[in-house]
């Protein structure tokens, strides 16, 4: 099985530039051309928060827009920039989405590897958290299926990251969440988004990992205040190919370049 992660899209109403200067509506553009091309091609996209910028309804549609050509079935899950209920109107085919209220969590099993969605959103708030109610929710879903390989979808990861600015903006109180993770052994891993970057940290027995973002990204800056800016480096995004035994995660970057040469003619390696 393999699945494509993409995440903090950014999409604004009418195409306009993020910050007067980010085409995050081009850039989502530009990687679903590239997902397009790939062979093989990912059995399903994930889509891990900050889908758009305002939570707005003309967002959600340019985004739905946007996405259109992908031929996978694509997941997605709210980040701090995104509204619940104008997600779920502006994807009304997205049946999961409406597994279960308030919170936008849900379960996928139609794969080998089962996909389970948690919804770390605070209103009006640019941290996350899992509260007790959602906590609930993933012990009793993870129990159901203790034999089955999972990975789980959030937005905000669950560990402090060294890029200073973002920490202040990060996940509430990792614990409880820890240790529920740590009773189901079958979690391979949990894929994350709000860092716009590749990260990797181990949690609870698991695989804590972010995501780089087709647009911009977050300042590498491992300091305390650090990150509390962009930059224009290479966008990019995840393949996580299951092999039936472990999780495999490639990043791959978005861009024209020369290549690929071989390294053999006739036979005979090139000098």
């Amino acid at each position: 099985m393999l699945i494509c992660q993409i995440s903090d899209l950014h999409i604004k109403a009418e195409r306009k530039l993020a910050y007067q200067r980010v085409d995050t509506a081009g850039a989502l553009e530009r990687c679903v051309e590239a997902l397009r091309a790939l062979d093989p091609q990912p059995d399903v996209i994930v889509v891990t928060g900050d889908l758009v910028d305002f939570g707005r309804p003309d967002e959600y549609a340019l985004l739905a827009e946007l996405l259109a050509p992908l031929r996978q079935p694509v997941y997605l899950i709210p980040g701090n920039h995104d509204e619940r209920e104008a997600l779920r109107a502006g994807f009304p085919a997205h049946d999961y989405l409406r597994q279960w209220a308030p919170f936008v969590q849900y379960a996928i099993e139609d794969w080998p590897l089962r996909i389970v969605a948690l919804d770390t959103v605070i209103p009006m708030a640019s941290g996350g958290e899992l509260c007790a109610q959602r906590l609930d929710w993933l012990e009793r879903t993870l129990s159901q299926s203790p034999d089955k390989p999972t990975v789980v979808i959030m937005h905000h990861p669950p560990f402090v990251t060294g890029v200073g600015f973002m920490d202040g903006v990060g996940f509430a109180d990792p614990a409880p969440l820890a240790a529920v993770i740590r009773r189901h052994p079958q979690v391979e891993r949990l894929m994350c988004g709000h860092l716009h970057r590749p990260i990797v940290q181990r949690f609870a027995g698991s695989v804590a990992t972010t995501c780089p973002s087709p647009a911009h990204q977050i300042a590498l800056e491992l300091k305390p205040g650090g990150g509390d800016s962009y930059c224009l480096e290479p966008p990019g995004y995840q393949l996580h190919w299951w092999n039936g035994t472990a999780l495999v995660t490639h990043t791959a970057v978005l861009g024209d370049w020369p290549g690929p040469f071989p390294f053999r003619e006739g036979g005979e390696l090139i000098d």
